[in-house]
Formats: C-alpha cells, sequence, structure tokens
C-alpha cells in the first residue's frame, strides 16, 4: 500500500526546501511532480496524481519552490530559471539518495518548467503537462496592471490569488528570454498533453503550440469543463488516472507486476498516509479510496466516507437482488435506480441509525408488481445481515 513521508534537499540556491514522496511499497519507477505557479507541493493536482501514480507502482516526489509553501528561501528572488534548476536539484537528490525520475509531470507553469528540464535530466522518458502554458512569458499575465510599476521601480508587491507576493523586474526579464519552442523540439521525450478546451487562466490554443512542436511519441488528452487548477475532484482524479495509464506504457512496468488479487471475501484497508485520515481499500483486484469531508478535521474528500460505501453495498445488493427476481420471473423491468440517506435519529443513548431507502423502478409494471418488487428488495443479503445480530471479532495482525 502507498506511502507518503517528507523529506528536505537543497535547492539552486542553497535554500532547504520541503519536499513529499507517495510510494509504493515496492517502486518500479520514480516521478518528479512541478506545482503551478504559486502553489505548492500540496496542491489538488499534485496529490491526485501522486497517489494514483503510487497505486500504479510509481514513486512520486513533489516538492515547493523556493520561497514558496514550506520551503526556505525569498520568493522574490527566485524565477523560471530557478525553478528550472530547482527540478535538475531534486532530480539530483533523487538520484543520491533514491532513484533517478524516469517521469516528469507539471502543472500550469510547473509544466513549462518540466519541459525545460527534461532535457537536463538524462533518465527521463517520458514529460506530462496539465494546462501548460507554450511560452513561460505567459504568466505575466497574472500581473499585467503592475507591469509598468515592476518595471521602472524594479519591484512591486502584486496579489495573486489572494495572497501578496514580490515580482521583481528579474522575473519578467528571465520569463521573456526562454528558448521553449527549442527545447520542446529537442526534448526527444515522450510527450502527453493534458488541457482544459474551457480554460480561461491558460487558453488551450498553449497545448497546441506545446502539441505542434514536440516531435512523436506524443499524445493530447482534452480535460472536457474542468478548471484551470482542477479544483474538481473529479477532474483532478481523470487527469491522475490518464497520467498513470499513460507513463506505464512508457516507463515499461509490466502488468505482472502489479499485486496479486486478494482471495474472494476478503478486504484490505491500509493507511494511505497523504492525508490524515485517506485509506487505501483493496477487493479482489480492485482498488478503493475511503476519506471523509472536508468539513471534517483532516479530512480531504478524496475518497467516498465509511458510510458512503455502506450505503453502497447495500444500495447494490438492493438493484442486484431485484434484478436477479425480475429476470426470474421474466417481469419487464428496464432498470432499478436506488438512492439512499443515512441518519441518527433520537435523541442521547436512544439515537438510532436510519436509512432512507429510494427504489426507482422503470418498464411497463403494474401496481402490484412494483409493490412486490419492493417487498423483495428487503430481503437482499445485506439488508438482512444489517438487521440480523453481528459479531465483529478484533485480534492483533502481528504478521510483517
Amino acid at each position: 500500500m502507498p506511502i507518503s513521508n517528507k523529506f528536505s534537499f537543497t535547492g539552486a540556491q542553497g535554500d532547504q526546501l520541503a519536499a513529499r514522496i507517495d510510494s509504493p511499497e515496492d517502486p518500479k519507477a520514480y516521478a518528479l511532480f512541478a506545482h503551478c505557479f504559486t502553489c505548492g507541493k500540496d496542491s489538488v493536482a499534485a496529490s491526485r496524481v501522486a497517489a494514483a501514480l503510487a497505486r500504479e507502482g510509481i514513486a512520486t516526489v513533489r516538492f515547493d519552490f523556493t520561497g514558496l509553501g514550506s520551503s526556505d528561501g525569498d520568493f522574490a528572488n527566485t524565477n523560471f530559471t530557478s525553478n528550472v534548476d530547482d527540478l535538475v536539484k531534486a532530480a539530483d537528490h533523487m538520484r543520491e539518495t533514491l532513484q533517478a525520475p524516469s517521469l516528469l509531470i507539471g502543472h500550469s507553469l510547473g509544466g513549462a518548467a518540466v519541459l525545460a528540464a527534461a532535457g537536463d535530466i538524462p533518465e527521463v522518458k517520458a514529460v506530462a503537462t496539465i494546462g501548460a502554458p507554450a511560452d513561460p512569458a505567459h504568466v505575466a499575465h497574472n500581473f499585467e496592471e503592475d507591469k509598468y510599476e515592476i518595471v521602472t521601480e524594479g519591484e512591486k508587491v502584486v496579489n495573486l490569488g489572494g495572497r501578496n507576493f514580490r515580482i521583481r523586474k528579474q522575473f519578467l526579464d528571465d520569463i521573456a528570454e526562454q528558448p521553449q519552442v527549442e527545447r520542446i523540439k529537442n526534448m526527444k521525450k515522450a510527450l502527453l498533453v493534458l488541457h482544459s478546451p474551457i480554460d480561461s487562466y491558460v487558453g488551450i490554443e498553449n497545448a497546441g503550440a506545446i502539441f505542434q512542436a514536440a516531435k512523436h511519441p506524443k499524445s493530447f488528452v482534452s480535460l472536457d469543463n474542468a478548471h484551470h487548477l482542477l479544483f474538481g475532484k473529479r477532474d483532478a482524479d481523470y487527469a491522475a488516472e490518464v497520467i498513470s495509464q499513460w507513463a506505464v506504457r512508457y516507463l515499461d512496468l509490466a502488468a505482472e507486476d502489479k499485486p496479486k488479487p486478494l482471495p474472494e471475501g476478503v478486504v484490505e484497508v491500509e493507511e494511505n498516509l497523504t492525508t490524515r485520515l485517506a485509506q487505501n481499500i483493496r477487493v479482489g483486484s480492485h482498488e478503493l479510496t475511503a476519506d471523509e469531508p472536508i468539513s471534517v478535521p483532516g479530512g480531504n474528500d478524496s475518497g467516498p466516507t465509511p458510510y458512503d460505501f455502506l450505503l453502497s453495498g447495500l444500495g447494490a445488493c438492493t438493484a442486484m437482488t431485484v434484478r436477479m427476481y425480475a429476470e426470474l420471473k421474466k417481469l419487464p423491468l428496464t432498470r432499478v435506480r436506488v438512492r439512499l440517506q443515512h441518519e441518527k435519529r433520537g435523541e442521547g443513548a436512544k439515537k438510532i441509525d436510519y436509512i432512507h431507502r429510494r427504489i426507482h423502478f422503470e418498464g411497463d409494471l403494474d401496481a402490484t408488481v412494483r409493490a412486490k418488487l419492493l417487498e423483495i428488495a428487503n430481503k437482499c443479503p445485506v439488508h438482512r445481515t444489517l438487521h440480523n445480530e453481528i459479531e465483529v471479532e478484533t485480534i492483533e495482525d502481528t504478521d510483517n
């Protein structure tokens, strides 16, 4: 099961940079992730991509660039070149202590950074970008109104995403001088470009320019309706799964190396460690994630809650039982939909668990048949289990 550990390394300017590695027990390859401009290693995109890669057997290192997040240093002294240098330093540290990265992933300006750094990390076989600008100078639109003062006065504090950052003229000069097109043309790595067609921060035309400049093998995936920062859980998870599946092809990771399926009827749950409450769940050959919503301290909404899984089990069993009965009796039932909700009713010690279940039947069914189907629904095995007296035996597992 994946584990997550913090560490630090020395960046390009001599500062200690805060990093985290999300890793399976026995990594088959290593990846390095570069976060978006002024974001951080714990952004939604970074954390979800790292978790998805870990499930595929790929350990992922993500870190805060100099002067951001938990890293030391002054952001005002950094620029695009120093970010690229930080990436190379991170790869050097991985080479010395773990294994050099064979996959680079970058989000937004981080995507431009990995395209620039790829040529300086010889072990890299594949590069993936998410909402990346074709030209690093694109980031200057974030402080277009402040550009005159930055140039004439040498620096200015600007507000980006609700936080203040000191931007200096050297930053603007640096992003204006990047030979990005030549880097992409000469990269000689497999490339995956992911971009939302409605991205209002970095337009879709940037994806086209990157794709056009790159040589094969190259792939493009549209992140339909996704926000630039991948705020939506489904969008972030989709990007993560696409990258992880694509990377396996180019990193020559054998599917046979995946963990053997658990025996039928056995479920294994282990802490994810990427956040305080997230859990990895294995059922047969399936891998799931459980978590609590963000409203719960320590929750990160990376998966359904334990009660969500309980309701899902009851709902699935209900629909299956009704379906089997309908087929046995040759009833014209075309579809079953079950909607469930759990709550506590009562006060104090007298509270009871209440599950509200609504079942929708589609098909040419009369009232008598519908009533019979509701009766059958109450006979599903999970429903019966919940009504039976249940004993849970708990012992310590002393196996390694």
